[in-house]
């Protein structure tokens, strides 16, 4: 039997525990923040990270922080890293669409590509019904929406496409079925039309190009829905465009694909704004690695940006605040491997001398760290290990990887530390793991 020894914790450095106190507050209840509040002001870009795509408190806190922001400094929209298709269903049902829907856990189901628990969870029913209460009360234009980011959703943005056009302008429909056609030999796995781009010299670039700009052309034709229909056909339009883009360019490795991604997801919340006209507020929530500066890790020295970083150079500072989450440990809902069954996982204690282990031994309480009243001092300034877990999580290796050095208080305008966390509830039943990790698992190596 293979005997794991408990290792002895570092001593405290007394010098970084000291800042840290400086910037902390406690965390409890919602009224716990209102500092937070107080540092957004009159900010229009809200963004809301999180450590692991699983956790049920990533979730309930940013809920907790975006119905303050909505209901106190009237925030418009929620925008996500989720498919641009699926979150539109769900934002027609949050605003009363016409044959939205009978609830949010229905709509809910309707996300099916995987990773399928980041939003068909009970935390996003929870939060969605709550904005259909809401806006149940409102003008249409006051209702507070619900979109996605991301560019994943190349087929099925091109079947709402091709499904929108035939019933509403027809002779737009043969540019959809073109560009369909050039897509079709690949049976709509996009892997395999990157590795075919890659060896021979033929890509569906011209036929995606040419089909955005039928779209825009018709732009002025679209009535269902009102403007959200004309937002939703180009939007659909742009996401198969840049997804062929960026399937195209991942086959070669490097850091691109990345850039390309987090590019059309900045590039589509600027849509959004401007559609929601010149006075808009937006709330983002992201995976940690998008929402924090990826100036202040060593992202930017593999030649990688992101949307935390995208977003305050395109904007004033005072204009935007990032907002980072992480725990010490608990449980989690992941995969062993890509498109693996869910299952739920334990998150171990976490690495020795990381963010999240110097802020456990503060003392186990959940703390908001605003960093804003004092220049942060030296040792608060030293890069250290930021957990971020993704879709794909291996509990007995993560201690070789899964942390990226951070120099935590320029990465974020703000940090929630949540101590001990539990894994997020999904709609369809996870797998559950077989065996648990020990009691003895060590706190570093």
């Amino acid at each position: 039997m293979i005997q794991r020894l408990r290792q002895t914790e570092p001593p405290v450095d007394r010098d970084l525990d000291s800042e840290l106190r400086k910037f902390a507050t406690p965390l409890q209840s919602d009224d716990d923040l209102t500092p937070l509040l107080e540092r957004i002001g009159d900010a229009r870009y809200v963004l809301l990270g999180e450590a692991s795509h699983g956790t049920a408190e990533y979730y309930s806190w940013r809920t907790r922080i975006s119905r303050r922001l909505i209901e106190e400094k009237g925030f418009d929209f929620i925008a996500v890293e989720g498919d641009w298709p699926n979150c539109y269903r769900l934002n027609r049902y949050i605003k009363g669409f016409q044959d939205a829907g009978a609830s949010a856990r229905d709509v809910l189901h309707a996300f099916e590509r995987w990773p399928t628990w980041m939003w068909a969870n009970e935390e996003i029913v929870a939060l969605a019904e709550w904005l259909r209460h809401r806006n149940e009360r409102l003008p249409a234009a006051r209702k507070t929406g619900f979109y996605g980011l991301d560019v994943y959703s190349l087929w099925d943005s091109l079947h709402s496409l091709m499904a929108y056009l035939r019933r509403s302008r027809p002779e737009a429909f043969e540019q959809a079925v073109h560009a369909f056609r050039c897509f079709e030999p690949y049976g709509e796995d996009p892997q395999e039309y990157a590795w075919a781009t890659r060896f021979v010299d033929a890509s569906c670039e011209d036929e995606v190009v040419a089909l955005l700009a039928e779209i825009r052309r018709g732009a002025p034709h679209y009535a269902h829905d009102g403007r959200e229909s004309d937002l939703n056909a180009e939007q659909n339009a742009i996401v198969v465009k840049d997804a062929e883009h960026y399937y195209r360019t991942m086959v070669h490795g490097g850091p691109e694909s990345w850039n390309i991604r987090d590019r059309h997801m900045v590039e589509t919340l600027e849509r959004l704004m401007r559609h929601h006209g010149p006075q808009a507020k937006a709330i983002v929530w992201e995976h940690n690695t998008h929402i924090g500066d990826a100036r202040y890790t060593d992202m930017s020295d593999e030649g990688m940006v992101n949307v935390g970083q995208l977003v305050r150079q395109q904007r004033e500072r005072e204009d935007v605040v990032l907002v980072g989450f992480g725990s010490h440990r608990g449980s989690v809902i992941a995969g062993s491997s890509w498109e693996a069954p869910m299952a739920r996982m334990p998150v171990p204690p976490a690495r020795r001398d990381s963010w999240e282990d110097v802020l456990h031994r503060m003392g186990p309480e959940n703390r908001l760290l605003i960093f804003n009243r004092d220049t942060p001092g030296e040792a608060m300034l030293r890069p250290r290990g930021h957990r971020a877990i993704g879709v794909v999580y291996h509990p007995r290796h993560e201690m070789l990887g899964n942390y990226v050095p951070t120099v935590l208080p320029r990465r974020y305008d703000a940090f929630l530390y949540l101590d001990e966390t539990t894994a997020l509830h999904p709609l369809r039943v996870p797998v559950e793991t077989k065996r648990e990790v020990p009691d003895t698992f060590p706190a570093g190596v």
